[in-house]
């Protein structure tokens, strides 16, 4: 494959072999459907698209037998060296998860405990056993544990997050997200968690903003003294506070992060 710009040649690996997602000289043979790809990636996006939605499906990485040298197009059991012309068929191989690429800049590293392989070099990440998922050393002691946190969907474009090719964040709630649309959440002005409706954020000035909204309105007479049950989204405490147009203080936190849970109550 002839390489004609300076792009491509950053965007395919050596010898001009690979594809958009992985600088490599091989292709796999696909153990669910017995078509040749480039990468799993190229699978999944192929089979996401065929117009049949039962046909739609991905790819096991741990099930690949299969290669196909690019260099000599021998097929071949996995293996990092073609047993045909001896090409390295990828700089970083990892057996387990039959996974080729040149970019060792990345940073690869195969993590036995969630079972594939990840980037960023493994010095900067540690596994959390019950998150069930590597996270950055800086977070080590340093986040609230939820089990298997990242074994689901993204609550904003519903990726699934454990595999991802994009950035994830971990929230002060213990959730996580992919990174990109965490910003997009706070620029939209959404400060909870989609999933526990926790703050994301510290919001003491917002709440002492309202504070101060709070007492500068005035709560019409029939409705002064009236009172309503809620419950803080932030620590789950239920309380009975006096009903506000503008909001609800939690007695306890002193968020005004709640919601309403029984209507207001008119004293006897």
């Amino acid at each position: 494959m002839e390489v004609s710009s300076d792009n491509e040649r950053l965007y395919f690996g050596k010898m001009g072999y690979g594809c958009q997602h992985y600088r490599r000289r091989c292709k796999i043979r696909a153990p669910c459907c017995n078509e040749v790809f480039s990468c799993r990636h190229c699978h999944n996006e192929a089979a996401s698209m065929l117009s049949n939605p039962f046909d739609r499906h991905e790819l096991v990485r741990q099930d690949v037998k299969q290669v196909i040298c690019s260099v000599c197009d021998m097929e071949q059991p996995v293996a990092k060296l073609c047993s045909n012309c001896g090409v390295n068929m990828g700089e970083y191989f990892c057996e387990i998860c039959k996974f080729f690429d040149d970019d060792t800049e990345k940073g690869q590293f195969h993590c036995h405990d969630c079972g594939i392989c990840r980037v960023g070099g493994q010095e900067n990440f540690f596994h959390c056993k019950k998150c069930g998922s590597c996270y950055s050393i800086a977070l080590r002691d340093n986040h609230l544990c939820v089990e298997n946190s990242m074994r689901h969907h993204c609550p904003i474009c519903y990726e699934y997050l454990f595999d991802s090719l994009k950035d994830t964040t971990v929230m002060k709630c213990g959730h996580t997200m992919h990174y990109e649309c965490y910003h997009e959440m706070i620029n939209r002005d959404k400060y909870c968690c989609p999933i526990c409706s926790k703050s994301v954020i510290d919001m003491s000035r917002t709440w002492k903003r309202i504070d101060e909204e709070i007492e500068e309105t005035v709560m019409p007479e029939d409705y002064r003294y009236r009172k309503v049950w809620i419950l803080c989204n932030d620590c789950n405490d239920t309380t009975e506070v006096y009903f506000h147009i503008i909001g609800h203080k939690c007695n306890q936190c002193k968020s005004y992060n709640t919601r309403t849970i029984a209507p207001p109550v008119i004293p006897q």
